[in-house]
């Protein structure tokens, strides 16, 4: 059967759209930053701040690399893709579903920028890390979905099962 993992910007929707897409599929459901922060026993900004972003990128790979699940949606945290292993075991445990977001409407999303325990270098900014990650989502993504403004994210989850339905990634 295997999994779906949603990828994508932090604001993209990922968690929400998982648990709907979950339940439509009669999946379980996985949060990777939850899982760091059980292994980490920190939250995702303390780990930032105290150990740095490499140091979280590191954590966050080994979460990935030791998810073995079946029938699952995985949603990783954005960052996910900024380690190739961890990006191939992604791939390796079924469909991977880009949900792709507009800037502007990231930026609305997303209000705590500072604490929200988003993998960014002091001075980046928010399109700094779009334009570093979008294109390893393109890489990695088996299905890119386009989220625009005013799409409810249940919207979103039925247009990702859509797509996993017409092209095959699911029975």
């Amino acid at each position: 059967m295997g999994n779906v993992t949603l990828i994508g910007m932090p604001g993209s929707g990922k968690s929400t759209v998982g648990v709907l897409l979950a339940k439509f599929l009669g999946y379980g459901f996985l949060d990777v930053d939850l899982l760091i922060q059980q292994q980490q026993n920190a939250l995702l900004q303390e780990i930032l701040d105290s150990r740095g972003v490499a140091a979280f990128l590191d954590a966050e790979e080994q979460a990935v690399l030791g998810l073995q699940c079946d029938e699952h949606v995985i949603a990783p945290g954005g960052s996910a893709v900024c380690r190739e292993q961890a990006a191939l075991h992604l791939k390796k445990l079924g469909p991977v579903v880009y949900l792709r977001v507009e800037l502007e409407e990231l930026q609305r999303r997303i209000q705590n920028l500072s604490t929200r325990g988003i993998a960014m270098e002091p001075g980046q900014t928010l399109a700094d890390v779009m334009a570093m990650r979008a294109p390893l989502y393109d890489k990695y993504a088996d299905i890119i979905v386009d989220c625009p403004a005013g799409q409810s994210l249940a919207q979103t989850a039925q247009v990702v099962l859509e797509q996993l339905r017409q092209k095959g990634l699911l029975p």
